[in-house]
């Protein structure tokens, strides 16, 4: 009995040993299988990871809607060029009028400064440039307008009220040819001769000194006035006054539309009485204008004739618009005035006039 015992404890005891062995085996293989798979696991995941950056390295970026800052200029830190301030909407569309006008197209530029004037309407540059649209494309009505915009804002409004004043003055120069369907015109003042008020201008021996226009009430004509025009000559010119050629043009309107000149009476008369220049003081030539109104017979046929009273119309749909005045010395032109100023752009005077 004892025998049995001890051998069953001997087996037990083996039993014990050989299970526990087998135990660790079981955890070890676990374990290694475990780190087999983690391994395996791990190694996917980087490898994912880097087809998925490989896929979405090449994409193009995004286009951002938002202006991007100025670039830095030299010498000028990132910091800095990113607070300068951008253009306001107002320059962008002043700097684009500008810049189509100057590649000939002048409706596109046109709308763009009238937009800028909308958002901004006393905006000096921009009435300026608006002004020198319509002098491109030769409204010149339109033109006055916003030069006369100018010269009301006085001088606060700096170089653009003198420039705006010596337009509506003097007018603006003849255009300058231009290519096929472009309409372009200088921005530089006139010529010396071509357009001449207050004074006598550089090379000329005479100048148109003033022009004062008188309009004389008279219940017979539609339209009676008169121009003086000063003449004088350079101090130190010796005149042959046989040589001066004074002309003057008025002219009408017909139907309001039409320009043409004028069909009405117009008579010359010195007011100075040597009218030679054998002295400074200008001498002063007075040039009338007098459209008669149209005379209808009274029905009034039963009463006396110093009874009847006249009856009068208006004479075909002409109206007085305004005179061009041309002063020439040994045929060659000294100086033109011209009111309203668009009549030299549209009748430019000659150089020269042939000797009768």
């Amino acid at each position: 009995m004892r025998s049995l015992l001890s051998r069953a404890i001997q087996a037990d005891t083996s039993f014990s040993i050989g299970l526990g062995l087998i135990v660790i085996l079981a955890v070890a293989e676990i374990f290694a299988a475990t780190f087999f798979y983690i391994g395996r696991a791990r190694a996917a995941r980087v490898s994912a990871q880097a087809v998925a950056a490989t896929l979405v390295r090449p994409a193009a970026p995004a286009v951002s809607t938002t202006r991007a800052p100025a670039a830095a200029q030299p010498g000028q830190s990132p910091e800095a060029a990113a607070s300068t301030p951008l253009p306001s909407l107002v320059d962008q569309l002043l700097r684009e009028g500008i810049e189509l006008r100057e590649r000939g197209d002048t409706t596109t530029a046109l709308a763009r400064l009238v937009e800028a004037s909308e958002s901004d309407p006393t905006n000096v540059a921009v009435l300026e440039e608006i002004a020198k649209t319509y002098e491109a494309m030769q409204l010149f009505d339109r033109s006055n307008e916003m030069w006369r915009k100018l010269q009301e804002m006085g001088p606060s409004a700096g170089e653009a009220y003198e420039l705006a004043d010596r337009r509506l003055k003097l007018g603006v120069p003849t255009p300058a040819t231009a290519g096929p369907g472009i309409a372009s015109a200088s921005l530089d003042p006139p010529a010396p001769h071509k357009d001449v008020g207050g004074g006598i201008a550089k090379g000329s021996t005479f100048g148109i000194t003033e022009v004062k226009t008188t309009e004389t009430p008279d219940p017979d004509a539609e339209t009676s006035l008169a121009l003086q025009i000063g003449i004088r000559k350079q101090p130190d010119a010796t005149i042959d006054h046989t040589k001066v050629k004074i002309q003057v043009f008025f002219y009408d309107t017909v139907n309001d539309r039409d320009i043409k000149l004028t069909d009405a009476e117009v008579n010359y008369e010195w007011l100075t009485p040597k009218h030679d220049w054998t002295d400074t003081n200008p001498e002063i030539l007075s040039v009338s204008y007098q459209r008669p109104k149209t005379r209808i017979v009274s029905s009034e046929t039963t009463l006396p004739p110093y009874l009847r009273r006249p009856i009068y119309a208006e004479t075909g749909g002409r109206r007085y618009l305004g005179y061009r005045i041309l002063l020439y010395y040994n045929d060659k032109l000294q100086a033109a005035q011209a009111e309203p100023a668009r009549l030299l752009q549209l009748f430019p005077p000659s150089e020269r006039i042939s000797p009768p």
